[in-house]
């Protein structure tokens, strides 16, 4: 409730407050873990010298990308430098995309990182500059101080007395202590439940924010240690609190500025995160929240955390989105932003004129380029190796030789779309590891590109409204 007052740039909006304090209480249940193109990537897998591991944190090979990919990394940590813009360039299935999710994992939750493909900016129900604003200030993190009172201290004991046929809620008391001190509480209907809620016992060490009335289980004491009865598994032991119960706490809040933006610009405030409710926003409601950003500035109250903005395909985007990021990368708010592309010298769009990458020359001007190259056959079975390992994939050695030259031969991606096709072929003949022949079986079931396009070339003629390219023609990602 403190934090969406603080935000809030009038009173209308902190409303819907009580209900943001449910937010934090959602208890992760089931985790349900799903297997993507990328989960596999941990971090650069550089060293404290930003030199690169052959095989670190999931990325292979691409050493000089990658410790590139790190320089950056350390200026975004120090957090001085705004503005600037870093483009990935290479060919398709070179690892762009995993060095951008690569510096997403080491720059850890606290700084903001948003990902967004180019072709997204066409499909919003908004105008395009509008969203990459959104884009721009959804990586611009706030790390917002404010002090709480608290009361902090070990559970002695719980008094609950049943109310009487026709009298009003439950009553009670709470004792607590600490190391020096012990004092008793009158409890009340609401803080009864949420001690019930929260299982809280004699023993728990636990703290009360006394502007929300909100509980928190710290853990177990460690004088009850040997309370074996009571203890689970996971029982966590905390030391019993020293001095006052009553303390002043410094609690830091990270929020983007895009948040802080819909608060302020929606009736239904916080909601509006939820329910998808963004919209376009007014210029005017950001001039303010970034006045009231640079007076908490002053007050030593907030602090900008400057993020990353990774737009992939930018070769997608037109004069009008990249003139408006000429622009952006100006201001001081700007994050540091990183654009990735697999094109070569080819049209602007919505032009006639050629550019490397399809990017104008005077935003290439303000680029950092990273290159990436194409893998060797050692950098694709280690490729392959780790993808089998995050599928839970047994692979025979020779399946595995097998699957890296046709990764050589076709491309890298073919090669990994094969290796859950390959272990469900395996499944069916009831085998325990994916053999020669099931890569085999699933290589005549799936054609790769270049055998695609070798078919169509010998049968063009069967096919509805196709007609042969021109020499000067490109085709899009084709690898013939």
């Amino acid at each position: 409730r403190a934090l969406l007052a603080l935000l809030s740039l009038s009173p209308n909006h902190a409303m819907a407050s009580g209900s943001g304090l449910k937010t934090q209480e959602v208890k992760d249940i089931t985790r349900i873990e799903r297997i993507g193109a990328h989960s596999h990537i941990r971090g650069l897998g550089l060293d404290d010298a930003l030199e690169a591991r052959m095989v670190s944190q999931g990325m292979v090979g691409q050493a000089n990308a990658r410790k590139a990919a790190g320089v950056i990394l350390q200026m975004i940590k120090e957090g001085h430098i705004a503005g600037r813009a870093v483009l990935i360039a290479g060919q398709p299935g070179t690892g762009k995309t995993a060095i951008a999710m690569g510096m997403a994992q080491a720059l850890g939750t606290d700084t903001p990182f948003t990902a967004v493909s180019a072709s997204e900016i066409f499909s919003l129900e908004m105008n395009k500059t509008e969203a990459l604003t959104q884009a721009f200030r959804r990586s611009i993190g706030v790390r917002i101080k404010e002090e709480t009172e608290i009361i902090e201290g070990e559970v002695v004991e719980i008094e609950v007395d049943r109310p009487a046929a026709g009298s009003s809620g439950k009553t009670g008391k709470l004792t607590l202590k600490t190391t020096e001190m012990e004092t008793v509480y009158d409890l009340g209907q609401k803080m009864i439940d949420s001690l019930t809620k929260e299982k809280a016992q004699a023993g728990d060490v636990i703290t009360i924010d006394k502007a929300t009335g909100r509980i928190s289980v710290l853990g177990r004491s460690f004088a009850r240690s040997r309370d074996y009865d009571a203890m689970g598994p996971s029982t966590k032991f905390v030391q019993c609190p020293e001095g006052e119960l009553q303390k002043r706490k410094e609690v830091v809040h990270v929020v983007s500025l895009h948040e802080v933006d819909v608060i302020n610009s929606r009736q239904q405030g916080f909601l509006a995160l939820f329910a998808g409710d963004t919209g376009e926003i007014k210029a005017e409601v950001r001039e303010q929240i970034d006045q009231k950003v640079a007076e908490w500035r002053e007050e030593g109250k907030a602090e900008i955390v400057p993020g990353v903005l990774f737009i992939d395909e930018v070769h997608m985007l037109d004069m009008e989105c990249f003139s408006y990021l000429n622009r952006a990368l100006e201001s001081d708010l700007a994050p540091v932003l990183a654009v990735a592309t697999n094109r070569g010298i080819t049209r602007i769009r919505g032009t006639n004129y050629k550019s490397p990458h399809g990017i104008p020359i005077d935003l290439l001007d303000r680029l950092l380029i990273i290159s990436t190259v194409p893998y060797t056959e050692k950098e694709i079975r280690q490729i392959l190796k780790i993808r089998c390992e995050e599928e839970d994939v047994e692979m025979s050695e020779d399946a595995l030789t097998l699957l890296t030259k046709i990764g050589v031969e076709t491309s890298l991606r073919y090669a990994i779309q094969m290796i859950i096709a390959s272990a469900l072929v395996c499944a069916k003949r009831k085998g325990v590891e994916v053999e020669v022949e099931d890569i085999k079986k699933v290589y005549s079931l799936f054609v790769d590109v270049k055998r695609s396009t070798q078919f169509l070339v010998e049968y063009q003629n069967e096919f509805l409204f196709s007609e042969m390219q021109d020499n000067d023609a490109d085709m899009t990602d084709a690898r013939t």
